[in-house]
């Protein structure tokens, strides 16, 4: 472990030198930036944790599967034999992985946000093992304890310690819009992306996310290419108001307050990428089958 440790520890500091494994690299390396400049054909695919159904990894991903969808987003630190081989057995692409090291990149304590960077570095390699290009990752949360300047200056810290591994693997750290208190207006996530000077560092927009305090057809035509992920996730103002500002979301796919019609237009005139994840959660194989529909839904608007 302390091996391990020191590997990813001297990693990070040297931006040259990087021995990490790069098993699935060659099927992706072609694609980090698509020829066309807009996607033609949008894929679905579903975020994992949002897949609440029992079973195993593979009796997931059959479900999943037959559903309709066509990937899945994984999260990191998973057995990355047990994901592969559910994959593989099931035809399922692996659209983009979500980070869930331990750790805070904003946390007051230098050492623990080296550890934070660390696990980060260990969610790139899952990246790069499982054939895709694309890494959510959450910069940090602004709250009573850390500010807002604090959160920018501990997130960029870390990020930049980041950009070296991500340029050598090839994979695209996409930062995403969470009630996280942090990157509030399109303008300012814009700058947030723009200062690291790197193509490996994106934006990962959640349509239902904004919600609160913006209007994603709007979020998507000023990031533009800056986008290389999407969650498609419904809102609705309405329940919100009536039941308590999380319970918005429990409104179903096209049912809420998101504008389809407006997102898709944005989507069609800006976003490179081909894939398309919902991240609302199913319980039943009959759940992900009506969320896949919907989805269908929206893809026709």
């Amino acid at each position: 472990m302390m091996q391990r440790r020191n590997f990813i520890k001297n990693t990070i500091l040297a931006t040259g030198a990087l021995s990490l494994p790069l098993s699935g690299n060659e099927i992706f390396a072609a694609n980090v930036f698509p020829a066309s400049s807009v996607a033609n054909n949008f894929k679905k695919s579903i975020m994992w944790n949002t897949v609440n159904i029992q079973g195993s990894v593979l009796e997931k991903c059959k479900a999943v599967k037959e559903a309709g969808f066509q990937g899945i987003e994984f999260m990191s630190h998973m057995d990355r034999k047990e994901v592969l081989d559910a994959v593989k057995a099931t035809g399922l692409t692996i659209s983009s992985v979500c980070n869930s090291a331990r750790g805070n990149i904003t946390h007051a304590d230098p050492a623990q946000r080296q550890e934070a960077v660390e696990g980060v570095v260990v969610a790139l390699e899952d990246v790069v093992a499982y054939g895709t290009n694309a890494l959510l990752l959450v910069p940090g949360r602004v709250n009573e304890t850390v500010s807002y300047d604090e959160c920018w200056d501990r997130s960029v810290e870390c990020v930049k310690k980041l950009v070296p591994v991500a340029e050598k693997l090839k994979v695209m750290i996409c930062i995403e819009n969470v009630w996280n208190n942090f990157l509030l207006s399109p303008l300012e996530a814009c700058r947030y992306v723009d200062q690291f000077n790197s193509p490996f560092v994106k934006f990962y927009f959640d349509c239902g996310n904004i919600l609160m305090y913006g209007w994603p057809e709007q979020w998507i035509k000023i990031l533009g290419e800056r986008i290389a992920r999407i969650h498609i996730k419904e809102f609705s103002k309405q329940i919100a108001d009536k039941q308590g500002r999380a319970s918005g979301f429990r409104a179903p796919l096209t049912e809420g307050d998101v504008d389809w019609p407006k997102v898709m237009e944005a989507l069609r005139n800006s976003y490179k990428h081909e894939w398309l994840a919902t991240e609302m959660g199913v319980r039943t194989l009959e759940d992900m089958k009506d969320l896949s529909g919907r989805l269908d839904k929206i893809l026709s608007m």
